[in-house]
């Protein structure tokens, strides 16, 4: 499996990382908690004016026709920023459900708007109990008894609910499914919802992914700077194997979340197996960043001040969101006992056909 990356690819992530570093500053996320809705249109035509609304958008419908791959650079990116918009969620995993749905003049004009920015998407997936960022949402595409609905705002009720993380708006949707909502039957949407909890599961695994560089970064930033006995904390030992060890869960996470990527874009048979193989690394290197930051950090890490409580929560939020750890386990498990999978030892060497 070949996973580097061309020029192109990682020009695209650069200037978005460029673009973010300015735009999705910690204090913008602050002043959004204390915002009606806790999102911003303005910065959300901004995030459009980059293209990154239209990345997975087809051609025919005035996007760039990327896919998973570019996504997994941009989504890390993201998630190092702890952007609190629903890209994701509207331009990865609501663009690869309307995309395989039958074409028509309201699929097409959404896909149309997704691109230009002008619309948002809320995804009610059966793995998740709670919807995100409904409020904001100009569509929603609802997973109920194996259908696909799609709904609009005044169809149903929202019902606000606290999560951990104040950039994280959840709500319980209140409605009634009906022939004028539905838009699949199960039958059809089966490989719909399907794909659409892989590309939910694969986005979090990436920003995760971002995030754990992020605290990282962070922990190092500070190590360096607070003093005790004269000397940095950075420089004792015990310190130094704190960070060490997230930096190796990293990169260990790092090329199975490419993999996923790959896994998705290809459509491969074990896709669900390499996305929750993603989904449960990148998790795992994300929760002990936030563990050994915050012990890093000492009694300090623990205060409103800080902006490492930004990506904590948001790593706490992530953790349990598209499938969670026991969740992503099972699949594993069955993926490698039940249908016997070709991995291990023996198969280490094999060329792909």
């Amino acid at each position: 499996m070949d996973f580097v990356l061309n020029e192109d690819q990682e020009a695209l992530e650069s200037s978005v990382r460029r673009f973010l570093m300015t735009e999705m500053t910690p204090e913008l996320i602050r002043e959004l908690w204390h915002t009606p809705t806790g999102r911003s249109d303005a910065l959300w035509q901004m995030i459009a004016a980059q293209g990154l609304t239209a990345v997975s958008v087809p051609e025919t419908h005035d996007g760039l026709g990327l896919g998973e791959v570019e996504w997994s650079l941009l989504a890390q990116t993201y998630g190092y920023f702890a952007g609190p918009e629903p890209l994701l969620d509207t331009a990865l995993v609501a663009v690869g459900l309307l995309d395989g749905l039958p074409a028509s003049e309201a699929r097409d004009a959404l896909l149309r708007d997704i691109a230009a920015g002008s619309a948002r998407v809320a995804i009610a997936h059966p793995v998740n109990p709670y919807v995100a960022d409904a409020h904001v949402a100009q569509v929603l595409l609802a997973g109920r008894d194996g259908e696909l609905h799609w709904l609009t705002p005044h169809a149903c009720r929202l019902n606000a609910l606290e999560s951990v993380d104040p950039s994280r708006r959840l709500f319980e949707l209140d409605w009634t499914p009906c022939a004028a909502t539905r838009v699949a039957s199960r039958e059809t949407a089966a490989p719909l919802l399907a794909g659409a909890l892989d590309r939910g599961a694969f986005a979090v695994a990436a920003q995760l992914l971002g995030l754990t560089q992020r605290v990282l970064d962070v922990a190092i930033d500070y190590s360096a700077q607070r003093k005790q006995f004269g000397k940095p904390i950075g420089s004792y030992q015990a310190l130094k194997h704190l960070l060490a060890d997230v930096a190796i869960r990293y990169e260990f996470a790092r090329p199975v979340v490419y993999r996923a990527a790959c896994a998705i874009a290809d459509n491969d048979p074990q896709r669900a197996l390499y996305v929750s193989h993603a989904k449960l690394a990148a998790t795992a290197a994300a929760q002990l960043a936030a563990r050994h930051a915050m012990q890093v950090h000492g009694a300090i890490g623990y205060t409103w001040e800080l902006d490492l409580q930004i990506f904590m929560k948001r790593i706490w939020a992530l953790a349990n969101s598209w499938g969670d750890t026991t969740f992503h386990k099972a699949r594993v498990a069955a993926a490698l006992i039940e249908d016997r999978a070709p991995m291990g030892p023996a198969r280490t060497f094999e060329l792909e056909s």
